[in-house]
């Protein structure tokens, strides 16, 4: 059967990009890894944020357009994005968001202690302990690398029809189900981070796109041959994916899921070194070949942003 490690990036839609670089590298010390545009809509950064080397299950993507209108968080969307950081570091990152005036409370399930917080967009976000995954080498001078987040812990998915969402993830995409606890059924697949996925049965609103909320998510494949893999089984249970389509530094392919949710499923390779260095990633905005020629014209229709002074080693 085909199995997903887990996660390979998360996307979402916030109105500000200085404000989302602002957050995401300087308060949580993540690395901005890529600086594009969205390729289907080249007048909006596509800026891409994971560990120093931009693996495979740390890297959320955003979409920032100041004229987008609000979303809200509901049914047909990954609710909540969750963070692992090493044992032992929770009380670091409850000193820091305090530091940084950003409100958080504890929760606890399947035995585990989550904080829980809303970046500046209210996009819901988790830090979970967790000993698996390996430490992430980038790191700001105040976020000592044994502190440092690692990539996903996981996601919390708010299904329209939870059962048919929990069908996807057992016999097409090959997790796990551990088990219920409360009102929350939690999977897991072979891969060390973003392994995790757990579906909230309870009744919500109904979801409705926009800035704050997440737009897609993404799971691995591990090569172009299993990613064809997939699409064919996708054809074969009815989910009607789309073509498979070159990001560049993935190749990818869509399909909306029986809840609701827009899943993706994305290659591991060729990665983000492929048009430039990994000393430099996130330096420079990198544009796909067709729009190379209108790089000026690009330039003077993005926001400009800043990004130097939050930089790690």
């Amino acid at each position: 059967m085909l199995k997903t490690n887990g996660i390979h990036h998360i996307s979402a839609m916030v109105n500000d990009a200085q404000r989302t670089i602002d957050f995401y590298t300087g308060v949580l010390g993540l690395r901005l890894i890529k600086k594009t545009v969205n390729f289907d809509r080249p007048e909006v950064y596509h800026l891409y944020f994971g560990n120093v080397t931009g693996d495979p299950g740390t890297v959320i993507t955003f979409f920032p357009w100041a004229k987008q209108l609000k979303g809200r968080i509901g049914t047909g969307q990954v609710g909540v994005t969750a963070y692992m950081i090493p044992k032992g570091s929770i009380s670091f990152w409850e000193s820091r968001l305090q530091k940084y005036q950003v409100s958080y409370q504890s929760s606890s399930r399947f035995g585990e202690t989550y904080l829980e917080l809303n970046d500046p967009d209210g996009l819901q976000i988790e830090l979970v302990e967790r000993a698996e995954g390996e430490r992430n080498s980038w790191k700001l001078s105040d976020i000592p690398a044994e502190y440092a987040i690692k990539g996903f812990a996981g996601a919390t998915l708010l299904s329209k029809f939870p059962h048919k969402t929990a069908e996807v993830l057992e016999n097409v995409l090959g997790f796990t189900c551990l088990g219920q606890e409360g009102e929350f059924l939690r999977f897991r697949a072979d891969g060390k981070i973003g392994n995790i996925i757990d579906i909230k049965l309870s009744a919500s609103v109904r979801g409705l796109m926009g800035a704050g909320t997440v737009h897609h998510i993404a799971w691995r494949a591990k090569d172009e041959e299993q990613h064809q893999k997939w699409r064919e089984l996708l054809e074969q249970e009815g989910y009607f994916p789309t073509e498979i389509l070159d990001r560049n530094y993935f190749k990818a392919l869509y399909f909306h899921e029986g809840g609701g949710i827009l899943f993706e499923i994305a290659t591991d390779l060729p990665g983000f070194t492929v048009d430039e260095p990994l000393s430099k990633l996130g330096n420079k905005l990198m544009l796909p070949t067709w729009l190379e020629d209108k790089r000026d014209e690009m330039v003077e229709l993005l926001p400009h942003i800043e990004f130097n002074s939050l930089k790690g080693e």
